[in-house]
Formats: structure tokens, sequence, C-alpha cells
């Protein structure tokens, strides 16, 4: 079994430092196997906040855990037009991670994360046809009975937000990342971007998707909340290819406590949720 925390979207420059610390006494009691951060480290790239995210990301590895980060469109400058488009991800390579497709792999699980991130879209995400070529060649390998997961900041499927019957954009050159992801026998899909937590079956979304399971996480530490969802992140447990166990860590009365937990399993073709 893997045991795996996902935050998302902690946004230094406006999270609150109270829940900062809230996450870092949760991951130190519960010791996770693997930390994903998918994106938005910062509110506007500024090097103070990077700073801090920076010594954030420090003091996880002190305490040992084991960390996988991708950037997110808030990682790159907005107003700072030199620097957006002359060296948009510069900072977040300073004081972050110099690796923009940062690979994990142990017994249990394959983790491969791609940037999104570009300096042309305001917030929309997008790959590069290098990127969609490395689902596939770095999955080749793994193992059969390996959990392969793929971590993006913006989704890689359009998929409902807010209240109504409003769909998301899908990530850029979708087509195209959609069959990689089938091809590479992608089992799960990890992002952020929303700052709302959802989970569903992808062949619900994109009917030749294959086998994966799209997991968004909420908003760990921001203070930027949408349709009042308080702060969140996801507790992943895989046990083996075809049972997942996902439970949402929520932040209320001063401490992350469990909320939901779903057991996902995949049975004739398809994911069957059920509570654990």
């Amino acid at each position: 079994m893997a045991r795996i925390a996902h935050l998302s979207d902690i946004h230094f420059g406006a999270n609150d430092p109270a829940i900062v610390a809230g996450t870092e006494a949760w991951l130190a009691e519960q010791r996770p196997d693997l930390v994903i951060i998918s994106g938005d480290f910062t509110q506007r790239a500024r090097v103070a906040q990077f700073k801090a995210a920076g010594d954030y990301l420090a003091r996880l590895r002190a305490a040992g855990h084991k960390l996988l980060v991708v950037p997110g469109n808030h990682d790159i400058p907005l107003y700072d037009v030199v620097r957006r488009f002359g060296a948009p991800l510069v900072r977040y390579r300073r004081y972050i991670s110099e690796d923009l497709c940062p690979w994990y792999e142990d017994d249990e699980v394959a983790v491969l994360g791609l940037n999104t991130a570009r300096s042309l879209t305001f917030k929309d995400g997008r790959l590069n046809e290098d990127q969609i070529s490395r689902i596939e060649r770095l999955f080749t390998n793994v193992p059969a009975t390996k959990t392969r997961i793929l971590v993006t900041h913006h989704p890689l499927f359009a998929m409902p937000i807010g209240s109504g019957d409003e769909l998301s954009e899908a990530v850029g050159r979708h087509e195209k990342a959609v069959t990689a992801v089938c091809q590479a026998g992608v089992r799960i899909a990890l992002a952020g971007h929303f700052h709302r937590t959802y989970a569903e079956a992808a062949r619900k979304m994109v009917e030749k998707a294959g086998s994966a399971l799209v997991i968004q996480a909420g908003t760990a530490t921001s203070t930027r909340l949408r349709n009042d969802e308080p702060q969140s992140f996801n507790w992943i447990h895989t046990h083996g290819l075809d049972d997942i166990e996902l439970q949402v860590i929520v932040w209320g009365d001063g401490v992350f406590e469990r909320a939901n937990h779903i057991r996902y399993r995949y049975e004739n073709a398809d994911w069957q949720r059920s509570k654990a």
C-alpha cells in the first residue's frame, strides 16, 4: 500500500500561517510515503512569496518527507511582463525546484509530474509535444503491478465547476494528452487549480480515456476560497491497481480533520465508489 498526501494551491502571499502550520503538524503525525504539491506555490510569483514557499518545503524535507512538486500558473509573474515572457519560471526553479518534470518511483507507485503553466495564458494550462511523449516513454518500463500516477496543476479534462453546469477548460492539446494517458496506463490523474475537491472516472468525461481516476485537490492553505469550500487536501491510499481510498482532510476549528472518505474499486471496466 502507498500512502500519498496530495496538496495544491498553497498560495504563499495569500495564505494563513496557522493553516500552513496545520499541514506540517498533520503530515508529521501521519508520515505519508510521498507528499505531492500540484502547483500555485505563490500568489503573485514574488521573491518573498517564493522564499516563504521554499522555506516551507525545506521544513517538510527536514522532517523526512519525500516531495514531488510541479508549478502552477500563479508561479509565473503576471504583471512583470519582461520576466513573464523572458524567464517565467526562473524564481520557481531557484526557490522551489529545478525539475519541471519530476519523477518518483518506489515498490508501489510510479509518479510523473508535468508543468502545465504557460506565459501566454492568464490561467489556462497546456502540454507540449515533448511532455505528451514523455508520458508514454517514462511509464513504458514501469512494471504492470505499480500504480501509475500523473500530476499536473491544470486538470487534463473539462469538469464541472461552480454550482451550475459550467465546465472548466481542458488543458491545451487535450486530445493528445488523453490518448497518451490511456496508452501509458495512467491509473490516477492528480491536479488542482480550481480550489475544489472532485473525483471521478476519466471516462465519465471523455469516452476513450482508459482506466484513469481523476482526483482534484482543493486549496490547502490559501485564504481565497471558492464556493465556501474550506481549505483541504487529499489523503490517498493505493491498494494495488484496482482499489484506491480517497479521504479529504479539511481545516476546521484550528485543526485538520478527516472528512469525506470514499473507496474506489475498478470493476467491470469502470470505477465503482462506496463509503470506506
